[in-house]
């Protein structure tokens, strides 16, 4: 049994093709969430663990899962297409991002991975069982569909994570996560993993019902945001928005900044305005298909866009290295989202900024959001040179992610109607 006190991941006496991985990605040492719940999940204990975004809480079950079927055999009778370990997860992002994590830590064994989710190759994904699957990951729709056409079978598997439980009741797939808990060995007999931002009355009861007397952690005490995210927010007409971002960008010289909106329209719009300021833009909401999405993200990932306009479908689940500024352009309408969109920045101990725009129509929502949190989010003024920003510097652009017929009608709408020029009333933090 690993020591109660590790701090370190050499302390926790790891199989050495994991901790060779785990070397090669510079971990070292543990973070709290990982001191409180890897010592007692490689003891093989069932967790119900809450914790806030980016702390580690991937690594912890996929550590768990690799050194569990690293040392232990399989269960006897089990086929190769049968999976020894399920993740659940609610979003096509958060699977691609878990199934992208697992290939590095599993990448000097002999482990196969397999991960499904909608909006790509079905028969694809189908064909892939024939090659064996040792971890599956995947939505809970993508995995019912498979289960049924009898592609693998989950009576042998040894060891279950549900990622983003709040989540899946939020996005109506609590029925389907049920459908497939009854189909694995009883809850004595596996050992589960469940994480979640809340541990809420439901989430719990989901907890008691499919687990074995979890230990409930909470690993975290204090304030729920990162420590090192940097907050504000300004006061905001709804048609200074817009300037105000281009302004705050020009200033802070942003190369991977993501900016949260609550509509996709509004997205589309604030990402054609950038786009045609000079910024390197890509747009995302729901009904962006996975290909260009997956295609989007990489550029994100990799630098080729230095700005992401999103929703909140991206607001969860997304891990991508680096992102130093987030933007609430829409202050949202759920107070927990505002947790999960600022948690795209100041991850693993980085540091990051979250600034917030509180205008005439989300305003309503802010003291629900500072309730949440625990703490005000200071107000800064806003200055008149911060809304003359000139014309469009590229008329023509387009960011990434746009229809064809999105293109069309925003260029019919002609030149910017903001209002960059002319003297303007003084303005106060307590607008």
């Amino acid at each position: 049994m690993p020591p109660m006190t590790a701090t370190a991941f050499h302390e926790l006496n790891l199989a050495p093709q994991l901790m060779k991985a785990i070397s090669e990605l510079g971990f070292t040492h543990l973070t709290p969430v990982q001191q409180t719940a890897l010592p007692e999940a490689l003891a093989g204990k069932d967790i119900a663990g809450r914790g806030r975004t980016g702390t580690g809480k991937t690594a912890t079950f996929l550590i768990t899962i690799i050194q569990r079927l690293l040392t232990q055999a399989p269960k006897p009778c089990r086929r190769s297409h049968h999976p020894r370990a399920l993740i659940i997860a609610p979003t096509r992002e958060l699977v691609v991002q878990i199934h992208e994590d697992a290939k590095k830590l599993a990448k000097h064994t002999e482990l196969r991975l397999h991960a499904v989710y909608g909006g790509i190759d079905y028969e694809k994904q189908q064909r892939h069982f024939d090659n064996g699957v040792d971890i599956l990951i995947g939505t809970p729709g993508r995995l019912i569909d498979f289960l049924k056409k009898r592609c693998y079978s989950l009576r042998f598997g040894e060891m279950l994570v549900i990622d983003e439980a709040d989540r899946m009741f939020d996005l109506g797939f609590i029925r389907d996560l049920r459908f497939l808990l009854r189909r694995m060995p009883k809850y004595n007999e596996r050992q589960s993993l469940l994480f979640s931002a809340t541990l809420s009355h439901r989430v719990l009861e989901l907890a008691y019902e499919h687990m074995n007397n979890p230990l409930l952690l909470r690993a975290e005490s204090g304030d729920v945001t990162a420590s090192g995210i940097s907050e504000s927010l300004f006061h905001v007409a709804m048609d200074e928005k817009l300037p105000l971002l281009v302004h705050l960008l020009r200033q802070e010289d942003v190369s991977r900044g993501m900016i949260f909106v609550n509509e996709k329209r509004t997205g589309e719009t604030v990402a054609m305005t950038l786009a045609r300021y000079g910024f390197k833009v890509g747009v995302l909401s729901g009904d962006v298909r996975q290909k260009k999405r997956m295609r989007i993200l990489k550029d994100f990932a990799e630098g080729r866009l230095h700005l992401l306009v999103a929703t909140d479908v991206a607001s969860r689940g997304l891990h991508i290295d680096n992102v130093t500024h987030v933007y609430n352009y829409d202050l949202p309408e759920e107070a927990e989202n505002y947790v999960h969109r600022i948690g795209r920045t100041a991850r693993a101990g980085a540091t990051g900024k979250a600034i917030s725009f509180s205008c005439e129509r989300y305003c309503f929502g802010l003291p629900d959001i500072e309730a949440y949190i625990g703490h005000a989010i200071p107000a800064r003024a806003i200055e008149d040179h911060m809304l003359d920003i000139g014309e469009p510097t590229h008329p023509d652009a387009v960011p990434e992610g746009m229809r064809g017929t999105d293109r069309c009608n925003h260029q019919r709408s002609g030149k910017s109607r903001h209002r960059p020029k002319g003297p303007r009333r003084k303005r106060s933090a307590q607008a």
